[in-house]
């Protein structure tokens, strides 16, 4: 019988690991050459294609065209990629679904099945099901934003736009209107609901002026008590807090997504800049996982918002959304 033939690292043979070795430090040396410190260093010519020029930063989104005097933007055009994208995809999946699933069906149907437990868990089973869509919408659109953005040539592709070049698509998230803008939607969505399943009493906890009037009457009948007084004034104040602590949120949910994801884009211009090639796919994977983090806290902070704005806000169930809240925001730190 013969001896099985000895295989070496990772079931590849030594002369096939070599070859890839060679190719590797080939790709490592020849990025250090072309990055910007190896041309300061070697000045040796490279053709255009394997030189990154230095990038030119620039927060505002700029006009690449308008319609009806409305101007459209590269990031838009970015963001409605991104839509056409989920859904032909989502279309492709659905159109012939199995039974015994394959590899993309799984990998779609296992991860819209994660963001579902993760709604259940958190809203429990009634209201789980109730805000998965918007949820997962969000969870996506988020996602996909910042997957899209590093598929190289995204913002490659140049156009000329009121006499200078300007990037064709640039990542939604990038943009502080798009982010401001699904906050928005996360502000509405969380608002509708709390009206939606207390009713106008849910305002309360925001405009509770009813112990105040009330201290306050009790002096025409000839009760007055200065700490009921006191007491109605301190729960007037800590319902405007409340108040405006909702449109903070919306703050702290616009910039925290667009300052990552800024500081993403930043980081990957800069690395192809410096070292192209090499350590690209690095940063890559950084920011894949990033885009990822930053889609599931905005959408889990958006589904413990919407699920304490549903409750009755009894101290224990408050005091288990909060905790879910930090648990959440510790994910995305």
């Amino acid at each position: 019988m013969a001896e099985p033939k000895k295989r070496g690292l990772l079931g590849c043979s030594f002369p096939v690991l070599i070859v890839v070795a060679v190719i590797v430090l080939a790709i490592v040396v020849i990025g250090f050459l072309s990055g910007s410190i190896g041309q300061a260093m070697f000045h040796i010519d490279f053709p255009s294609w394997l030189v990154v020029e230095k990038p030119a930063i620039h927060l505002a989104a700029p006009e690449i065209f308008n319609v009806f005097g409305i101007p459209i933007t590269n990031t838009i055009l970015a963001g409605w990629v991104t839509v056409i994208f989920l859904v032909l995809f989502s279309w492709l999946i659905t159109r012939r679904m199995k039974l015994v699933p394959g590899r993309l069906q799984s990998v779609f149907e296992f991860l819209l099945g994660w963001i579902y437990n993760f709604c259940e868990s958190v809203a429990g089973r009634e209201n789980g099901r109730k805000f998965f869509p918007v949820v997962c919408t969000i969870f996506l659109f988020v996602a996909f934003n910042a997957w899209l953005s590093l598929i190289p040539g995204f913002g490659s592709i140049l156009i000329n736009s009121h006499g200078s070049e300007h990037e064709l698509l640039r990542g939604a998230n990038t943009d502080l209107n798009t982010t401001l803008a699904v906050a928005f939607v996360s502000f509405v969505f969380v608002v509708y609901n709390g009206l939606k399943s207390i009713g106008i009493s849910w305002l309360k906890q925001y405009f509770n002026f009813g112990p105040l009037f009330r201290s306050i009457g009790g002096i025409f009948k000839g009760k007055l008590n200065f700490m009921d007084i006191f007491s109605g004034i301190v729960n007037v104040a800590v319902g405007l807090l409340e108040w405006l602590s909702l449109f903070i949120r919306n703050v702290s949910f616009t910039f925290r997504l667009f300052g990552n994801m800024t500081a993403g884009e930043i980081l990957v211009l800069i690395a192809a800049f410096i070292f192209p090639l090499a350590v690209n796919w690095v940063v890559y994977i950084l920011e894949l996982f990033v885009g990822f983090i930053q889609a599931l806290v905005f959408a889990g902070l958006t589904l413990v918002f919407v699920t304490m704005a549903v409750s009755s806000h009894e101290a224990e169930s408050h005091k288990d959304l909060k905790n879910s809240e930090k648990e959440v925001l510790k994910e995305g730190i």
